[in-house]
């Protein structure tokens, strides 16, 4: 019931979790982790948004930096080069999208341009991109982004540590940190760098720490250092020099989240390990949880105190920012805590390094099966939205599970439409083979009425009506079904055949409940539903006003004498 009640409101576009929704990923970037380069080209990155949206997706993220571990970063007037295009062709097309940046100037264009939701990696930690979204209707993503997170977010109260080992030793380290830098001196990008310095050095705060007994490696040092007691922790990898030479430096430019993400590609890099046997397999879950949802509650409530309507926010707890595969594990692990704050949660763990450790897999492009096992595994904990690279898969994988585990009839209305040969016979075979669509049945259906040619005037009048059916296959696959009916009819379509001349039949996908899709091959709500008169008029045969009710869910009705194809006469009952 949960699931089901949460809506996310993102511009103009409500979108609604009776099932899982998918967020294609649009990396406009030549050195993202799994397809840098792909997509750079503003065309390519076009058609790719575009494939995406008609294998499936509901929202496309496109994002104009890569924030990999060890990433170089991209200064905003790159990043609005690369997407703004992008965005704004994608959003023609009728598609929800997310643009992912951190750089406000580059959040306002994307939605200037029409870009529906800001996906801020660094969780709306800065109060420029705070005020600039409180002051717009778009959806927002805020995610977790390790250290970054802790770092920079204000604390609305006061902290209360259980796990006093592991808290102790931290806090001794931060307030070294910090007297270190203060009798330094420094300030602004020098106190940063001396404090990323000295992090670096130590073992990091999202990461479990070491028994008392274990001895970690430490770049800086030339002696061994004895780390914190917790038995049940893990031993991490040393970091290694140029990874850490990379950490210090992104630290100095002053971008946190580069340096929070090159510490990161250290430990991935790094190869020496203790000796020392743990405990458990994964870490305690507890201080994990407890820093992660810590923070994404805060940020939540820091916005909606600024402003910022409840139903606009996301959740994502940021895998691979700031942790590594076991702390990411006992996250996704741990999913329903998050959904039970109450809002829509992400899950965006596609390709990435706790797939390729729970699967055994180094290359990322080879993880998408993986990716749908994790993604699977978070949808059962209350994920509502997914964000992959292979949409076509996933879309497949996620219908294949939903017909079975989550019966879930939905209503639809398909408009008929024939002005050659037998026109009422036509739609009343119609009706009957949509009758015969797998999982699908006609509910209701409306009189015939003919009316008057749209669009292209000079051809005979059309017979029209609406049938209302239950179903509970997906748009895409619903279409599918549809297209096979008029071929089965006899309806010819191409590149030859003129787009609104005579036709045996037409079946029109024009509504459908909890739906909002873009693309070429389909667009719901229909983008013609509100001009229509021959789809308006039997509609009322089917609902009460039915003008009323599409204008309540974003519709541009017109009045009927606005219309094309106005209904002239009924013809009789189907």
């Amino acid at each position: 019931m949960a699931r089901d009640s949460k809506v996310w409101r993102c511009g103009k576009y409500e979108l609604k979790f009776d099932r899982p929704r998918i967020m294609g990923v649009l990396n406009v970037t030549p050195d993202s982790f799994s397809d840098g380069g792909e997509h750079l080209d503003t065309d390519a990155a076009i058609a790719h948004g575009l494939k995406m949206l008609d294998d499936g997706a509901d929202i496309i993220d496109v994002g104009g930096e890569s924030t990999r571990p060890g990433f170089t970063p991209v200064d905003p007037d790159t990043e609005a080069r690369r997407v703004l295009p992008v965005v704004q062709a994608l959003a023609k097309a009728g598609a929800v999208v997310s643009i992912d940046t951190r750089h406000v100037e580059v959040a306002k264009a994307a939605v200037r341009v029409g870009a529906s939701i800001v996906n801020d990696v660094t969780g709306f930690t800065d109060p420029r991109m705070v005020d600039f979204v409180k002051e717009s209707d778009c959806g927002l993503v805020v995610m977790h982004a390790g250290e970054v997170a802790d770092v920079e977010r204000p604390r609305t109260h006061t902290e209360v540590q259980l796990d006093t080992s592991a808290a102790a030793f931290m806090a001794q380290k931060a307030r070294e940190a910090e007297e270190a830098a203060r009798a330094l001196g420094a300030t602004g990008k020098s106190k940063r760098a001396a404090k990323a310095k000295l992090i670096s050095g130590m073992v990091q705060p999202m990461q479990p720490q070491l028994p008392f007994d274990a001895v970690a490696p430490v770049a800086d040092a030339g002696q061994p250092t004895p780390a914190s007691s917790a038995a049940d922790s893990v031993a991490f990898d040393a970091p290694g020099a140029d990874a850490m030479s990379a950490s210090v430096d992104a630290a100095s430019s002053g971008d946190d989240l580069a340096a929070v993400m090159a510490r990161s590609a250290a430990r991935t890099g790094a190869t020496n390990r203790t000796s020392q046997l743990r405990r458990f397999t994964l870490p305690d879950s507890a201080p994990i949880m407890r820093r992660v949802m810590g923070f994404l509650s805060d940020q939540a409530r820091a916005l909606i105190h600024a402003g910022v309507d409840r139903e606009r926010i996301c959740l994502d707890p940021g895998p691979g920012f700031g942790k590594d595969a076991n702390e990411d594990i006992v996250i996704q692990r741990e999913m329903g805590k998050i959904a039970s704050l109450g809002y829509p949660t992400l899950c965006a763990v596609s390709r990435k390094r706790l797939v390729g450790a729970i699967a055994g897999v180094e290359d990322a492009r080879d993880r998408d099966i993986a990716t749908f096992g994790v993604c699977l595994g978070a949808i059962e904990q209350g994920a509502n939205i997914v964000r992959v690279h292979d949409v076509a898969g996933f879309y497949q994988f996620l219908n294949g599970f939903w017909a079975i585990a989550r019966p879930q009839p939905r209503r639809a209305y398909v408009a008929l439409g024939s002005n050659k040969g037998e026109r009422e016979e036509n739609i009343r075979a119609a009706r009957d083979l949509i009758a015969q669509i797998p999982m699908t049945c006609v509910s209701a259906c409306s009189r015939i009425y003919e009316s008057e040619p749209a669009y292209e005037t000079h051809q005979a009048a059309f017979a029209n009506a609406v049938v209302e059916i239950k179903t509970e296959l997906a748009p895409l696959i619903l279409l599918e079904e549809l297209l096979k009916i008029e071929q089965k009819l006899g309806r010819a379509r191409g590149k030859n055949v003129r787009a609104n001349g005579p036709r045996v039949i037409d079946c029109d996908l024009i509504w459908m409940d909890n739906e909002v899709h873009g693309g070429d091959k389909l667009r719901l709500p229909h983008p013609g539903l509100g001009e229509r008169d021959f789809v308006l008029v039997p509609l009322e045969d089917l609902m009460h006003n039915p003008a009323r009710f599409f204008r309540y869910e974003g519709i541009d009705v017109k009045e009927p004498e606005d219309r094309v194809g106005h209904v002239v006469a009924e013809l009789g009952t189907l």
